[in-house]
């Protein structure tokens, strides 16, 4: 998301606390996102590609069965058990290690794409722009995405975040206005814009589903107790029996930036000038 702080007031923010919800009920970017990618350029067959804050693998599951060779890196061991299982039941082979994105220890000029999805806000973004100019060929790309609910346009969105902020009023992800900036402000002077998209699509969900993914979400699973979560899912429960019908959707914002490095000096960005 842009423009989202990357932590919430004191709570500590630990995605290896909620792998297991993560997996099972964050849902997926939709196949007309990879396919989008596809006429990009981004996600091809035999391109070598590198999954920065990998999570519990989407991109890189779905890059490798469309025959790409990826590598996978998060900071979060559990994230990366997590993708590592998904891997193995589905019969690809993915190389997942568990390292800072910042510092990946993984050979010079290694690889032809470079992605990233919900995780560069997490970034020391001044080490992982360095690290990323080191780990890419002379013609390679870093791809950065975001798939989020839009709640300002959605209710169903609007009203659980509400409850999140009832269980933890420090988190400051809430009400995001879903604008797309024309290429992200980190990447100014340090990339250009070589193609990106944004659309709109509505994802569909159930009771069950919705509570695992908020459960997923980091407002709830990934900082709050475990004791703390399972009272807000309660009474998530409840809320989504009292407004919604069973079955419903939810509407969601798909942004994608594919970026190319500039190899020359940077150029400070507007604003940061002395």
């Amino acid at each position: 998301m842009h423009d989202i702080p990357a932590h919430d007031g004191n709570r500590q923010i630990d995605w290896g606390r909620t792998s297991g919800d993560y997996a099972q009920w964050r849902p997926d970017y939709p196949a007309e996102f990879y396919d989008r990618l596809a006429v990009t350029g981004v996600g091809l067959p035999g391109q070598r590609i590198l999954d920065l804050g990998t999570g519990v693998g989407f991109l890189a599951l779905n890059f490798a069965r469309r025959g790409a060779n990826v590598t996978g890196v998060d900071i979060a061991a559990g994230q990366v058990e997590q993708a590592r299982e998904t891997a193995a039941v589905n019969g690809l082979t993915i190389d997942f290690r568990v390292a800072d994105a910042t510092e990946t220890g993984l050979p010079d000029s290694r690889f032809d794409v470079i992605t990233a999805s919900q995780a560069w806000l997490y970034f020391d973004q001044a080490r992982a722009i360095s690290e990323v100019h080191r780990l890419l060929s002379p013609e390679g790309v870093l791809m950065v995405s975001h798939f989020c609910w839009l709640p300002r346009l959605d209710e169903v969105a609007r009203r659980s975040e509400q409850l999140v902020q009832e269980f933890n009023p420090e988190w400051t992800a809430a009400d995001w206005a879903g604008e797309i900036p024309e290429i992200p402000v980190w990447a100014v002077g340090r990339f250009k814009k070589t193609d990106g998209f944004v659309f709109d699509t509505r994802v569909p969900f159930t009771h069950e589903s919705w509570r695992g993914r908020f459960r997923a979400c980091r407002g709830v699973g990934a900082s709050l107790t475990p004791d703390e979560v399972d009272r807000f899912d309660e009474a998530h429960a409840e809320l989504l029996r009292r407004t919604v019908p069973e079955a419903f959707t939810v509407l969601h914002r798909i942004d994608c930036f594919v970026l190319k490095p500039l190899r020359s000096k940077p150029v400070e960005p507007p604003g940061k000038r002395a």
